[in-house]
């Protein structure tokens, strides 16, 4: 693998291929600044690919590192700041006060090798974690102080405790483990192929849109949906419409206004791809798990602690938002963060 080119010029010009990507700041400040690397990657499916990986790094330049990533449909910006004010996916999680405070610690995020849907090839979650020892690389950053994983953003970090060890302290996986459920891929397969379905129906945003609401009910859980959308069936327009309907409806033309049909796929089969022995990890390492995860479930984050011997810990929620739960019951997340991140200081 080498670099093609990296952002790493100190004064880039108007004509530079990587100045309009990025944002400057004073080395002694909490704002951010986003950039981009071209690198030919070594993937474990498709030989060698130049790549763009983009990402975004905010927080004062002396604070220790911490890398957080989400699922498939995460991306390098976390939550607003005053660069870049528009919101994030992790708003509820990064902020003063909270184990992510970029006033403390240097927050950075990816936008994942695949998610802009211009490779369309088998991505493994070893090709993400190879990417991002090479952007560490390209920033000058030695070493992680913690990893944070949420789902698909969880088994990148596996990957990478396991693959490149040196580069990262500690390893906090939220909702993912050393492999992907059978069950759950079951899930992702029939998502795949309404995508598939509605590409030959000359209708690919509907395909889309309901493969996220398929999504949906797997990222869930029956308790929530009595909860929330218990309300009877209505007849409309001579047809039954239950009372989850225009959730769902709304999830699917929420995601198809955003995501490229290569990337959901691509990242989708990814996450069925993704396999590690867990006497690889390398790193401590805090798994959290959400009992009711439907797609990443308690025997399986039970089975990758005890393959971590010594170097893991197992936390455990109980949360009616399922596999979601990183995303909804932030306090709770917050304190295990807390907690992982505050090991790893004292280490």
């Amino acid at each position: 693998m080498s670099f093609v080119n990296t952002v790493l010029q100190p004064a880039p010009t108007a004509a530079s291929p990587v100045a309009d990507a990025l944002s400057y700041r004073r080395e002694d400040d909490a704002s951010a600044l986003r950039g981009e690397i071209a690198l030919n990657l070594a993937m474990r499916h498709a030989g060698t690919r130049t790549v763009r990986l983009r990402y975004e790094l905010q927080g004062p330049a002396s604070a220790p590192v911490v890398f957080v990533a989400g699922g498939i449909s995460a991306h390098r910006h976390l939550a607003p700041n005053d660069a870049f004010p528009e919101s994030g996916w992790l708003n509820a999680l990064v902020g003063a006060g909270r184990a992510l405070d970029p006033g403390r610690r240097r927050l950075l995020a990816i936008d994942f090798i695949g998610a802009d849907g211009h490779l369309d090839v088998p991505i493994e979650t070893a090709d993400q974690a190879d990417a991002i020892a090479h952007l560490l690389d390209a920033l000058a950053i030695r070493q992680l102080h913690a990893f944070v994983g949420y789902s698909y953003g969880a088994l990148v970090g596996l990957q990478l405790a396991a693959r490149h060890p040196s580069r990262l302290q500690h390893l906090v996986a939220v909702s993912g483990a050393h492999r992907a459920h059978p069950y759950a891929a079951a899930w992702r397969a029939l998502q795949r192929r309404a995508v598939l379905l509605g590409q030959l129906q000359c209708a690919d945003a509907q395909g889309l849109s309901l493969a996220r609401q398929f999504a949906m009910l797997s990222y869930r859980t029956p308790e929530e949906f009595e909860e929330r959308f218990a309300a009877a069936p209505e007849i409309v327009n001579g047809r039954v419409r239950c009372a989850a309907e225009d959730y769902l409806d709304a999830a699917g033309a929420q995601y198809v206004a955003r995501t490229p049909i290569n990337a959901y796929v691509r990242l989708s089969e990814s996450i069925d791809l993704h396999r590690i022995d867990p006497t690889a990890v390398g790193v401590p390492t805090t798994v959290v798990a959400v009992e009711g995860d439907r797609l990443v479930p308690l025997s399986d984050s039970v089975a990758l602690v005890e393959g971590l011997g010594t170097r893991g810990q197992l936390r455990v929620l109980r949360s009616p938002y399922g596999h979601d739960a990183f995303l909804k019951e932030t306090d709770r997340i917050d304190a295990i963060l807390a907690s992982a991140l505050r090991t790893g200081e004292t280490a």
